[in-house]
């Protein structure tokens, strides 16, 4: 068992959240769902039987979703990042989370799925280019990245060419 797992917070689609995420990646699977009891109903205020947490497991990652209530919501300054192997996956993943998000915060391989889960998705060796000792090499990359929404490995690497 993993010594640090991610909870994420919902108001009442952890269930939803939980089946649409292990739907999308691979290797993936629901774990065990936990329901409200009737105690503690004065400060959970959950009906008896409804869906409370829901574990889930992507490559390998734990997970847990929590129904807790409005509460509290996901914003930019979290998010999950997903590291492709090519321009095919980044266009998978991309396609996937982002049906039904919010397409006003899509920049730079950033994406709000329609959970308002923030996620990065970015292919393989973008962080190389963007770390290169080459600066111009890496600004030209950077300020190419910076006109994107969804991150184009060829135009990135056009432009990190020169």
């Amino acid at each position: 068992m993993q010594k640090i797992r991610l909870n994420l917070w919902f108001d009442t689609r952890a269930e939803d959240a939980a089946r649409f995420y292990t739907d999308i990646f691979r290797g993936s699977k629901l774990g065990a769902i936990t329901r409200y009891p009737e105690a503690g109903q004065e400060i959970h205020g959950k009906p008896a039987g409804s869906v409370m947490t829901v574990g889930f497991d992507l490559n390998g990652q734990s997970f847990l979703a929590l129904n807790g209530g409005p509460d509290f919501t996901f914003n930019e300054a979290i998010s999950l990042e997903i590291v492709c192997a090519d321009q095919a996956e980044v266009d998978y993943y991309w396609d996937k989370l982002s049906e039904g998000g919010d397409p006003a915060v899509q920049q730079c391989g950033w994406l709000k799925d329609k959970f308002g889960l923030s996620w990065q998705v970015v292919p393989r060796g973008m962080e190389a280019m963007m770390h290169d000792p080459d600066t111009a090499k890496s600004a030209r990359a950077f300020n190419a990245m910076l006109q994107m929404k969804k991150v184009d490995l060829a135009e990135l690497q056009r432009a990190f060419e020169g």
